[in-house]
């Protein structure tokens, strides 16, 4: 009979955050699948909890998950770890768990920390419906096509982001969402610097010009208000882009405000007032 895939959270500031039900649960198995066993040992440590690690990671996952598997379908046990927070979510684990389900072993999740789900809550924004983007891709072209996916969203969208990519990120946000559009950015969640600024996208990126970002953020972003049913025609609409145009507003802002104000689309009225 093959053995069990846990998928243990960890905590993603403070330790006291661990559950009394984690703990036992690595230290009944039969060894631990750790992203990086540096920091996992740190915290087997604290609870004095000793058991053998191997590693898992994104850049050996296909052959270490091959490794763990045989072990399971051997019929020992293993408990799945990140450095924070919940195993295979915007993490590798995902891969291990597809290929247990694939083999017929069982998986079970240990609850405790996540940050998206942390920080959703406490953002003020709208949680009934909401969007898990993980983090954007480095790749210029990619990042632009994942945001233009974004732009009639109307869920809370929630990001992870690294300090030295707060303010780029910030910037691409607001170029793709507009610069009204609502944030909430959570820094060091249950740390000893913990912070939540809410604000706008444009007043974000401004914000952090002139500021050095420090922590791990995670950014909770208004989705788009419904749209309502478009009140003009699209060559009234183009008319009112280019009033604003002519007003100061830059035209690609012009065309989002009318788009939001009639449903119409965004890209269609940009194309048609650039040909007038």
């Amino acid at each position: 009979m093959s053995g069990t895939l846990y998928l243990v959270a960890t905590p993603i500031g403070n330790l006291g955050d661990f559950s009394p039900r984690a703990v036992e649960t690595l230290e009944a198995v039969d060894f631990i699948a750790a992203e990086d066993t540096r920091v996992s040992v740190k915290l087997l440590n604290h609870f004095a909890i000793k058991k053998p690690l191997v590693s898992y990671h994104q850049h050996n996952h296909v052959t270490a998950g091959q490794a763990i598997l045989s072990r399971l379908l051997g019929g020992e046990s293993c408990a799945l770890v990140t450095d924070a927070g919940t195993p295979a979510i915007s993490d590798p684990g995902e891969e291990l768990v597809r290929l247990c389900a694939d083999n017929g072993v069982e998986v079970l999740s240990i609850p405790g920390c996540c940050a998206a789900v942390n920080a959703l809550a406490i953002s003020g924004l709208p949680t009934g419906r909401f969007t898990f983007e993980g983090f954007l891709s480095v790749n210029k072209k990619t990042r632009r096509e994942h945001l233009a996916a974004l732009e009639n969203e109307e869920r809370t969208m929630i990001f992870h982001e690294a300090p030295h990519k707060l303010l780029s990120t910030l910037e691409d946000l607001s170029a793709a969402f507009g610069p009204e559009r609502p944030v909430a950015l959570c820094r060091e969640l249950t740390k000893l610097h913990e912070e939540t600024i809410r604000t706008t996208l444009g007043q974000a990126a401004d914000h952090w010009r002139d500021t050095a970002p420090k922590g791990e953020f995670v950014l909770v972003v208004a989705g788009r208000p419904p749209r309502q049913e478009a009140a003009m025609t699209v060559e009234e609409a183009v008319d009112r882009v280019l009033v604003l145009r002519d007003s100061g507003m830059r035209l690609k802002d012009a065309a989002r405000e009318v788009a939001d104000a009639t449903g119409l689309s965004k890209n269609e009225l940009y194309a048609a007032a650039l040909g007038r």
